[in-house]
């Protein structure tokens, strides 16, 4: 069987709080072994059951800034009152040893990747059927306050503006077809040719041999 070198992709799933990209997230990673996550860098505060270097890198707001300004993060931004932001050096390693990543991140750092690293960035927006249900599954979750859920529900209707700028669009009707959907779009892109560096050299080997 031939194995052909192959340039990782960043694949970012990206929607409203609630509509269901961490839950599309966790189920791809666990079920591709070709497939790690970004693990980014935030100010926020720990929620219940989140490990530090495996959710996120959980810092304080000096030692973020002290990075930004040093040019060291791939994306970032401030949403909610904190930062966000995903570090360079471990994506490209990865990317360049054919290694794809996802990242569950907002329309804003979509924005940032794309400006830093088009080629490699594949985007999929995550809808929710409608908005009563983005509502209902975000009381579901029971981690936030009254006050921080009514935030969220405010910022939906802009952040969910930002649709027309992904390559892709997925409503999640149903969690198990959204997966599926998304698994799809994922190995469509890893075939895409101009990821396939070591395409040429394999197909001037065929010809040669012909």
């Amino acid at each position: 069987m031939t194995c052909l070198q192959r340039r990782g992709l960043m694949f970012v799933l990206s929607s409203p709080s609630g509509a269901g990209k961490t839950s599309i997230t966790r189920r791809l990673l666990a079920e591709d072994d070709r497939l790690s996550a970004s693990i980014s860098m935030t100010t926020r505060h720990r929620r219940p059951g989140e490990v530090s270097g495996q959710d996120y890198y959980f810092v304080m707001p000096e030692e973020f800034i002290r990075m930004r300004d040093n040019n060291l993060f791939l994306e970032h931004a401030k949403v909610f009152d904190y930062y966000y932001g995903t570090p360079k050096e471990p994506v490209e390693k990865n990317l360049s040893k054919g290694q794809d990543i996802i990242f569950d991140i907002d329309w804003q750092g979509a924005q940032s990747l794309t400006n830093s690293a088009r080629a490699d960035v594949v985007k999929v927006f995550i809808l929710p059927p409608s908005w009563e249900e983005l509502e209902r599954r975000l009381r579901a979750r029971n981690q936030d306050s009254e006050n921080v859920v009514l935030k969220r529900m405010s910022q939906a209707s802009n952040e969910m503006s930002h649709w027309a700028e992904y390559d892709y669009v997925i409503v999640n009707h149903d969690l198990e077809e959204s997966i599926r959907q998304a698994r799809a779009i994922l190995q469509g892109e890893r075939l895409r040719r101009e990821r396939q560096v070591g395409l040429a050299k394999f197909v001037t080997t065929l010809r040669t041999r012909s």
